[in-house]
């Protein structure tokens, strides 16, 4: 498994060509791409310790934390040309402050006895290792046995994603892993995807980016990546006119892409 610092070459104009020139194919994917957060690592599954830190609020306090942190990273990227940029790791910390202190009553964190940096702790450390949707080590082991080449393009920073592979038992079955932190975009911008073109040294048109994001999903296929859209929750897809290449309910569907 190798780990991209995002400064290796590209076709210059695979990576340089706006989005509306780029060459779509129809031919199978010679790569595969996943994001990780939500795709191959369940992010609501923090839900359950939450609610036995935050009675009655574990739920609600899993899906505010993350939409509040991928909130985050648009806010750093978009305002004032980046200048503002953190790294996920210290945004998904910011993220669950917030959640807990807009959702669990006289949340005090001035107070020493408040008691709630403890629980961020825990949480935190949870987050480090997400629980693997189950069907992901079959999937990966699969385009393996197959020479599919495979990466992680993530908005994670490499030490969350290295633990997060490593725990989940994952890391020998991913080629690359690559975050998008050397080059402080976040998905969905442009510099963000291009990570891809640059590790693999293939167009965005040769290979198949694969998230449960629908968000990132559109953003991937605005690039001009083959897509996988991972609907596990049943969701409409983003109303703006564009639809992913195709949709499943699991990551299972990457296999259709590969028929052997």
């Amino acid at each position: 498994m190798q780990y991209s610092t995002g400064m290796s070459k590209a076709p210059a104009t695979a990576a340089s060509a706006p989005a509306k020139s780029r060459q779509k194919t129809a031919s199978a994917p010679q790569a595969v791409l996943f994001d990780a957060y939500g795709t191959l690592f369940d992010v609501y599954s923090v839900a359950l310790l939450a609610e036995q830190l935050f009675p009655k609020h574990g739920q609600a306090l899993s899906v505010l934390w993350r939409d509040k942190q991928i909130e985050y990273t648009r806010l750093v990227t978009t305002s004032n040309h980046g200048a503002h940029y953190r790294p996920f790791w210290e945004l998904t910390r910011a993220a669950l402050v917030f959640a807990i202190k807009k959702l669990v009553p006289h949340a005090d964190f001035t107070r020493a006895d408040a008691g709630f940096g403890a629980q961020v702790e825990q949480l935190m450390n949870q987050y480090r290792c997400l629980s693997a949707f189950p069907e992901n080590r079959d999937v990966l082991r699969s385009l393996k046995d197959q020479g599919v080449p495979t990466a992680i393009l993530s908005n994670g920073d490499a030490a969350m994603l290295t633990l997060a592979l490593k725990s989940s038992g994952l890391h020998a079955l991913v080629d690359h892993v690559i975050s998008v932190d050397p080059v402080r975009r976040y998905k969905t911008a442009p510099e963000a995807y291009a990570l891809g073109e640059q590790t693999l040294g293939l167009s965005a048109a040769r290979m198949l980016f694969v998230s449960s994001n629908a968000w990132d999903a559109l953003g991937a296929t605005w690039f001009g990546y083959q897509t996988l859209w991972v609907n596990r929750y049943q969701q409409p897809f983003e109303e703006l006119g564009t639809q992913p290449s195709r949709t499943g309910a699991s990551l299972r569907t990457v296999l259709d892409f590969f028929p052997h």
